[in-house]
């Protein structure tokens, strides 16, 4: 049966990279909830105009309007073979009518975390530097560049270091996901669907962990 794969992670645990892997080997569509709402901004459809309405007045969106968003964009051809969720999730509520879509399209739902101790993770964030030309990012701690603060492909250039990317607002997001999340870890730990993933270690094990789960 087709799965609908819950991945989670705290900002900095590697999410986007192994959603983007699972994406490229095994053509699981990526669906992330901000893709979602980027593309109802342009798009001319009656669900369209109601998320901007509603934006345009200041409100929250529903979770019943987000679980339609995720509906909408799920019908699509691509999604058949199963699909891989970013960011919904993202209550206990949400979970719930989840489980109702999976039903609905005859999926299983399987959800992942990807562990890393907060410590890792402040350091992973705060010690971040991005090269503007190229793009390469380098991290102070884990992966600095051979010079400092400049790209190894070019010398010329000073490392971008972001103004978010400090120990005291890595603190704040972190302590934001725990409280956010741990409800919904909890959620699919009870009914023995939640499978955990170290990801302290090489991408290419972690993935290859991921996939054996996804695959079995």
């Amino acid at each position: 049966m087709a799965k609908i794969i819950v991945l989670m992670g705290a900002p900095g645990a590697g999410k986007g990279t192994q959603s983007r892997l699972l994406q490229e080997r095994h053509q699981l569509p990526h669906i992330s909830t901000g893709d979602m709402f980027r593309e109802l901004a342009k798009a001319e459809t009656a669900l369209a105009r109601e998320v901007r309405a509603v934006q345009a007045a200041g409100k929250l969106i529903s979770d019943e309007l987000v679980i339609r968003i995720v509906q909408e964009r799920t019908m699509r051809d691509d999604c058949q073979n199963g699909y891989i969720l970013d960011g919904f999730p993202r209550t206990t509520a949400q979970a719930t009518m989840l489980e109702n879509l999976a039903i609905e399209q005859g999926k299983t739902i399987l959800s992942i975390s990807i562990d890393v101790p907060f410590d890792v993770l402040e350091k992973r964030m705060a010690g971040r530097r991005t090269c503007p030309v190229c793009g390469e990012i380098y991290n102070i701690y884990f992966k600095p560049p051979k010079s400092d603060n400049v790209c190894d492909q070019h010398p010329e250039t000073q490392l971008d270091h972001r103004l978010d990317d400090t120990p005291e607002k890595a603190r704040v997001r972190l302590k934001t996901y725990e409280q956010q999340t741990r409800p919904l870890l909890d959620y699919y730990e009870a009914s023995q669907r939640l499978r955990r993933v170290d990801g302290t270690r090489d991408t290419e094990v972690i993935y290859a962990e991921i996939e054996k789960i996804v695959c079995s």
